[in-house]
């Protein structure tokens, strides 16, 4: 293959100011928190449940998990600044207190564009 027959392809990603993802997994079953490698011992008063947030930039997931602590009594089960994901873990009315806080902080603070909480 001599050089005119190479195609050269560039991948760029341009990340916007949103929020991609906000969703709830109410009442999951202990497996997927074992998978997950969250602690599924811990009693939630109400339901446990599972909150996925994507995001960019990325490093917001950082200022999400803050915001996420400050809202409600939620456990924090993995935060990435590389990637844009945070997931938490709590009551579903706690996970779902959280969620809400992120996306009105980002979308009001910090002029995002957000998605609806969804739920399974």
């Amino acid at each position: 293959m001599d050089r005119e027959d190479k195609m050269r392809i560039v991948q760029e990603l341009v990340p916007g100011k949103q929020i991609t993802l906000a969703h709830i997994i109410a009442n999951p079953d202990t497996i997927l928190y074992q998978k997950l490698g969250l602690d599924p011992a811990v009693d939630y008063t109400g339901g446990g449940a599972i909150g996925i947030v994507t995001m960019s930039p990325s490093e917001t997931a950082v200022i999400a998990a803050d915001l996420a602590i400050k809202a409600s009594g939620i456990e924090l089960g993995f935060v990435d600044r590389f990637s844009g994901t945070l997931i938490i873990t709590g009551s579903i009315s706690e996970v779902e207190a959280s969620l809400r806080s992120i996306l009105d902080y980002t979308q009001d603070k910090l002029a995002f564009t957000v998605c609806e909480i969804t739920r399974t």
